[in-house]
């Protein structure tokens, strides 16, 4: 589940980067942020390596947050459009 995670959160990020396909990103990094949460707090309970599962949740917050600043960078720029009409 670590390596599933770090895969999704390596192509959730990078579909974070680009403006119109954040969206789609948006599933699959929720996705991979509960898959490395779920396979973190299981090799912790085993005192097995973390590395991938931490570096997959890293990934993933990345991109949730390239989401979410992207949206919120077009809302404004819409906004303010709106407002611009005389």
């Amino acid at each position: 589940m670590d390596i599933a995670s770090l895969v999704i959160g390596l192509i959730a990020a990078i579909l974070g980067f680009i403006p119109c396909c954040s969206w789609l990103a948006l599933a699959p990094a929720i996705l991979g942020l509960v898959l490395g949460l779920v396979s973190y707090n299981k090799k912790r309970e085993t005192d097995s390596p973390t590395g991938v599962a931490m570096a997959g949740m890293v990934l993933n917050g990345i991109a949730i947050l390239l989401i979410a600043g992207y949206t919120l960078v077009f809302a404004a720029g819409d906004l303010t459009s709106g407002l611009m009409k005389f």
